[in-house]
């Protein structure tokens, strides 16, 4: 099941990047460098340098569709090395103040010894640009069995044309985990060096629970430096 909705979804993509020259559609895309690879508050990379690239398309009706990869590190018997990611999905205006992001999120592992991919259904709700509040859902969260909401409410604090500050917190709920899921925080410097060039300073902090779920060297408190080019 989990592979033909792989297929269906690099197959959404194919044809929305086939049709490029009938929906006018926009091109861009980034590459990164992170000493860490942090998601909701725990590490991708067993603490490890990460290398991440992304590629979007973009049809003025607000359609995308979107692939992303980094290198990951987890247990040495998944034999799991990079992450892909594949999207589709509406970015638009709700009101003057007001953009929505609904998007479908396809985490796929190659080369895995066992089956790690799974698929998750996620808005966000943006207000004047700096305000957000995300959720995420799955029957499948982290790969399992289990259905995991994700929800998160984030905001931006530009301090100059060059330097803005980011704060989020964030809480996981997971059908199967102790205390029902976990919190985490997160706050970031983010300095636009020269376009297209960021550098991005952040904390991570996670509860007891992520450190009981995913164990001390996973979660817990977790500093990330990255640099960042978009094109």
């Amino acid at each position: 099941m989990k592979t033909r909705r792989a297929s269906l979804y690099l197959a959404t993509l194919v044809a929305f990047t086939a049709s490029a020259d009938a929906l006018a559609i926009d091109t861009s895309g980034s590459a990164a460098l992170t000493s860490d690879y942090v998601w909701r508050g725990s590490t991708q990379s067993q603490g490890d340098a990460a290398i991440q690239a992304g590629f979007r398309l973009a049809g003025a009706n607000g359609a995308y569709a979107a692939v992303s990869g980094s290198s990951v590190e987890f247990a040495p018997e998944t034999h799991a090395s990079s992450e892909l990611d594949f999207i589709v999905g509406w970015n638009g205006k709700l009101a003057d103040a007001w953009t929505l992001d609904a998007n479908l999120l396809h985490y796929r592992y190659p080369a895995t010894t066992v089956d790690l991919n799974w698929t998750e259904l996620n808005t966000t709700l943006t207000w004047k640009h700096n305000y957000w509040l995300s959720l995420g859902w799955s029957p499948q969260a982290l790969g399992t069995t289990q259905d995991g909401l994700y929800s998160q409410l984030g905001v931006r604090l530009p301090v100059s044309p060059q330097l803005r500050l980011e704060a989020a917190a964030g809480w996981y709920q997971l059908q199967d985990a102790a205390g029902g899921g976990y919190a985490h925080g997160q706050l970031s410097a983010i300095w636009a060096v020269a376009a297209p060039v960021e550098l991005r300073l952040s904390g991570h902090f996670t509860d007891q629970h992520a450190r009981e779920l995913f164990g001390d060297n996973a979660a817990g408190t977790r500093w990330e430096a990255a640099v960042q080019a978009s094109f």
